[in-house]
């Protein structure tokens, strides 16, 4: 862990996917209250009892900022795949750069600074999951 904590905070890109966003909080309830790495302010809790658990399948994103380097090329409503059960709840909102409906509102990625983090899975996403590894991959090469 200590490497990862280094290189976030000398402020190395950083993609995280799924659990990849969750361990970015500071807290989990998943199996008990478990420390995460605390980046970012905020926990992270399972789905509602109300919707089916786990959330398998194809799903819309909802972007919540105008510019934003790891959406470019990415339209408003487009569909990632999803597999998880946990959510976040980011204390501040401006950290959320995506968020997906399922019954429920939730955060379905973030992007602050050189952390970028998503819920669904970009490798099973397809053409759209390619253009996001492919931001990451420009992200890099500008020198994040």
């Amino acid at each position: 862990v200590k490497p990862l904590l280094e290189s976030i905070e000398k402020g190395k890109p950083f993609l995280g996917i799924c659990l990849g966003l969750q361990l970015l909080f500071e807290k989990s309830h998943e199996h008990g209250l478990t420390e995460g790495l605390g980046f970012i302010k905020g926990e992270v809790r399972i789905l509602p009892p109300t919707v089916k658990i786990p959330h398998i399948g194809w799903n819309q994103i909802f972007r919540k900022r105008e510019k934003s380097k790891l959406f470019e090329g990415i339209g408003d409503g487009d569909y990632f795949y999803f597999v998880h059960s946990y959510c976040v709840y980011p204390e501040d909102d401006s950290v959320i750069a995506s968020t997906t409906d399922y019954g429920v509102e939730f955060v379905s990625a973030i992007e602050v600074e050189n952390l970028w983090a998503v819920q669904f899975h970009p490798e099973k996403s397809q053409k759209k999951g390619l253009k996001i590894l492919e931001n990451f991959y420009r992200f890099i090469r500008s020198g994040g």
